[in-house]
């Protein structure tokens, strides 16, 4: 088996990130300590499994105890998204800002961005949000053109596209799908826009066998244009990035430390599902050693057309934390999202996840109270799952509250109430 070990020769900046978190947070000094590791001692894969996984709870219950640098060294605060529980803060200084910067100017070149490209973020880059401020600065150390109209607005962002004529959007992908209905709606001639590709941020646009989603298909049958599908958060201050064969997303070699673990924290083979476990390397302010980051990923080691040595692994499928037992099935929320995408006549909706009576898993499909396809629907949907949803009827206006809440960054298809 090829692991994400041999493949990136990323030994020499592990030990040296294992150095410098034994040096500096007083998190890892406590870990290492209590776990009895010896630094010195690590010299294979095999001696780095032994220190025992960081958890999301360790970042919200230790917040403060992961930072690794003078207070007056923080040039940036941000927080994550949230979706598996509270958002955790985080930290960077200069060092990790450039880090951010390098990171995303590789990503954009493995796409196909150049210094001659026109590129528009339309994600946000307030709000805490370390994703739109990373675009920016990797774009800005390619040295390719920047339009910065942030999120929402489909009247601005088409006068933008007009004016600036950008080849390149930054946009979450059903975002895409507003800018179109509003191009339909105002007669704007968007196929023959200057626009020939988006990357994708915040939802899954291919299924594990690289076709498109039910999501990317709706997209690209109405417009024509490349989707490129990335995959990052908060916690790894790294993205992996489809090249342009779109078969995985890359990792980044000498940016991060990446495993693909099974249930009993075992490498999982070439093909096979597991949880992505990362170490970002070079990281100063709020370095993390073996982060599980909880999301369930599929593995398909190296060897891309492209050439790069790089390893690659699916967008996430689902999150270990959201795993849904019904009935005997196993369903992650995304199956459901795909199939309720597919159904182009359903146009908004929300997934609820209960417990019932006997503590077992209960989902409950939320849609519009005018929605008439409700037998037909459901018979989509079981024959996709293989087991029985509930649908319920709800106002618009109750279930857009639901999809965008105030407090999130991203609309929010599913609810976890168990």
């Amino acid at each position: 088996m090829t692991s994400f070990y041999e493949i990136n020769g990323n030994k020499i900046l592990l030990k040296q990130q294992l150095s410098y978190v034994a040096a500096n947070s007083p998190f890892y000094k406590k870990h290492f300590q209590s776990n009895k590791i010896n630094i010195a001692e690590i010299e294979s894969y095999e001696d780095f499994k032994q220190i025992p996984i960081t958890t999301k709870e360790d970042l919200q219950h230790f917040n403060k105890e992961f930072i690794s640098v003078p207070g007056d060294e923080i040039i940036d605060y941000v927080t994550t998204s949230g979706t598996l529980g509270n958002p955790v803060s985080f930290a960077l200084n200069d060092a990790d800002l450039d880090r951010l910067a390098e990171n995303e100017r590789r990503s954009f070149e493995m796409l196909g961005v150049k210094k001659s490209s026109v590129v528009q973020i339309t994600t946000t880059l307030d709000r805490r949000f370390m994703a739109g401020m990373a675009y920016f600065l990797g774009l800005r150390k390619l040295g390719a053109g920047i339009i910065r109209t942030g999120s929402g607005l489909p009247g601005l962002q088409w006068e933008s596209i007009e004016r600036f004529k950008p080849e390149f959007l930054v946009a979450v992908p059903s975002f895409l799908l507003k800018l179109i209905d509003f191009a339909i709606q105002n007669g704007i001639d968007y196929k023959n826009s200057s626009v020939k590709a988006a990357v994708c941020i915040g939802e899954p646009l291919r299924n594990p066998d690289f076709s498109l989603n039910s999501l990317g298909r709706r997209i690209k049958e109405l417009w024509d244009i490349d989707l490129f599908s990335t995959y990052a958060s908060t916690e790894m201050g790294t993205a992996f990035t489809e090249c342009e064969f779109h078969e995985g997303n890359h990792s980044l070699l000498k940016l991060i430390f990446a495993e693909v673990l099974d249930e009993n924290q075992e490498p999982v083979d070439k093909g096979e599902i597991g949880e992505l476990v990362v170490t970002p390397l070079q990281t100063k302010t709020m370095p993390l050693i073996r982060f599980a980051t909880g999301d369930m990923v599929k593995f398909y080691g190296k060897n891309c057309k492209c050439g790069r040595e790089s390893l690659r692994i699916s967008t996430p499928v689902g999150r270990k934390q959201q795993m849904i037992k019904l009935r005997g099935t196993t369903l992650y929320p995304q199956q459901i999202i795909n199939l309720l995408t597919a159904f182009q006549s359903l146009k908004i909706f929300v997934i609820e996840a209960r417990l019932n009576k006997t503590k077992t898993d209960e989902i409950l499909v939320r849609i519009p109270e005018d929605f008439a396809e409700v037998n037909e629907l459901q018979e989509h949907l079981q024959a996709g799952l293989k087991v029985k949803v509930v649908l319920k009827k709800a106002s618009v206006e109750e279930i857009e509250k639901l999809k965008f809440p105030r407090e999130s960054r991203k609309p929010k298809l599913f609810h976890d109430f168990r």
